[in-house]
């Protein structure tokens, strides 16, 4: 079948960033910023993922408890976000409350002034591949199916799509049983008494012997599932709320996917019918705005990369000759439904591991960001070569800004060598993203891994 071009393919790309959530917009804005030509695809109409159409309400930590290690590119994200978020303290640093629709905006700016084009509501369908190299992409919008071609292209999809469909390794859940972590919808409640929501006891807590506000709702209301309910002030009078789980849900399985939307917008309704009853001074007048519009994945495929970061690294405070950034998020797996039902703590159940001290990370190597099966391909975002357990924590938005940069870095870098993305001088890599601000204390021999 011959296919027509679409319009930006009649133009020669550099590089091809395909997916434009955290990962995939910091990877085309470092790659354009040093020159090259850039098309960033992206299958909704905002950029952003998890921050913006799922409506995660807050970033993930991006200290060590001492200072931000998420430098560059995502210190630069995440300051111009708090421009959004006036009521968070300027000098916090973790679980900073999100401004989704003032974040969009963020990320268009960025592209926008680093020369990247941007293709909306785009999907990709098909890869075409000769040996060890993408050759190109064919993706699907309203012109019909085209083919995009590109020197370089950097999987930010969060799925591996690029990689799956060109055929290379890849793992999926846990390596047994092929569980995935449970899925959630996230969603904003306006018109809360924000005075009253700031006096709320911890949800999870039992006071003076009463059961917890979390007991009487999952009581009262079966069709909550768990004790998961993280939440933020994200704008005036709105609060926005991570909560719940959606379990059995495989985010590369559209019509999985479609039972989670619907079953997430319900249990939202839910949660603000609960909300209403048991903290009424709060939540009383709070109206249900906004759920989010894509599904809050925590995992599907992880690439097979030449380089596969485990639990033993991460434990150990690993340090990598041709390590790309700093990691310090604890190992966050939520459980199974069968998990959930016989841990009712869920502070308990998720801390299985133990936490990093202040001023402890490890180092993710570049060799994780490539695809073993291919020499024109970089993977960024949750779905680098990881084993599951470490995936549980560099899976989240700090850890992807950052990755992203290093990819879209790289890339520019191989174009420049006129290499492969194995080719690249890391040690040029590294004297990159720290020029541009990016953490990366020096190579300590004595605690790397081989």
């Amino acid at each position: 079948m011959s296919l027509p071009p679409s319009s930006p393919s009649s133009q020669q790309w550099d590089v091809v960033v395909a997916g434009g959530g955290p990962a995939g917009c910091t990877a085309a804005i470092s790659a354009a910023r040093q020159g090259r030509r850039v098309l960033l695809i992206e299958r909704t109409c905002s950029l952003g993922g998890m921050g913006t159409s799922a409506l995660v309400p807050a970033w993930c930590p991006f200290s060590d408890q001492q200072r931000i290690i998420f430098g560059g590119l995502a210190s630069e994200v995440f300051q111009l976000s708090k421009e959004g978020t006036p009521h968070v303290p300027a000098d916090q640093m973790d679980w900073v409350a999100i401004d989704a629709e003032h974040l969009k905006r963020v990320y268009d700016t960025l592209v926008t002034e680093a020369g990247v084009t941007v293709l909306f509501d785009t999907f990709i369908v098909g890869t075409e591949v000769e040996e060890r190299t993408v050759k190109s992409l064919t993706i699907a919008n309203k012109q019909g199916l085209s083919k995009i071609e590109a020197r370089i292209f950097i999987d930010t999809s969060g799925d591996a799509d690029v990689v799956a469909f060109a055929g290379g390794k890849f793992e999926k859940g846990e390596p047994v049983t092929g569980n995935l972590q449970p899925v959630t919808i996230c969603f904003v409640l306006a018109n809360v008494n924000e005075e009253a929501y700031r006096r709320m006891p911890d949800t999870r807590k039992s006071i003076d012997g009463k059961p917890s506000l979390m007991d009487q709702m999952m009581a009262k209301y079966p069709l909550i599932p768990d004790t998961h309910f993280c939440n933020n002030i994200v704008g005036p009078g709105c609060v926005g709320f991570n909560a719940g789980h959606i379990y059995e849900i495989d985010n590369t399985d559209p019509a999985a996917v479609s039972r989670a939307i619907m079953a997430g917008r319900q249990l939202a309704a839910t949660y603000r019918d609960a909300l209403k009853e048991f903290q009424p001074e709060a939540f009383g007048n709070c109206h249900l705005v906004q759920t989010g519009s894509l599904v809050g994945a925590r995992e599907t495929r992880r690439i097979t990369g030449d380089y596969t970061l485990t639990v033993e690294d991460y434990i150990s405070r690993r340090t990598f000759e041709d390590e790309i950034c700093r990691n310090a998020y604890f190992i966050d797996i939520h459980l199974t439904r069968e998990e959930a039902a016989t841990n009712k703590d869920w502070e308990v159940a998720i801390n299985r591991f133990t936490r990093y001290g202040p001023g402890e990370s490890h180092g993710i190597p570049y060799r994780c960001l490539i695809p073993s099966s291919f020499d024109n391909v970089l993977v960024a975002g949750r779905s680098i070569s990881t084993d599951r357990i470490v995936q549980g924590s560099v899976r989240v938005m700090p850890v992807c800004l950052a990755m992203g940069e290093a990819a879209g870095t790289a890339a520019a870098l191989a174009l420049a060598e006129n290499g492969t993305v194995r080719d690249v001088d890391t040690g040029r890599l590294r004297d990159i993203l720290r020029e541009n601000g990016g953490y990366l204390p020096e190579y300590e021999p004595a605690t790397s891994a081989a």
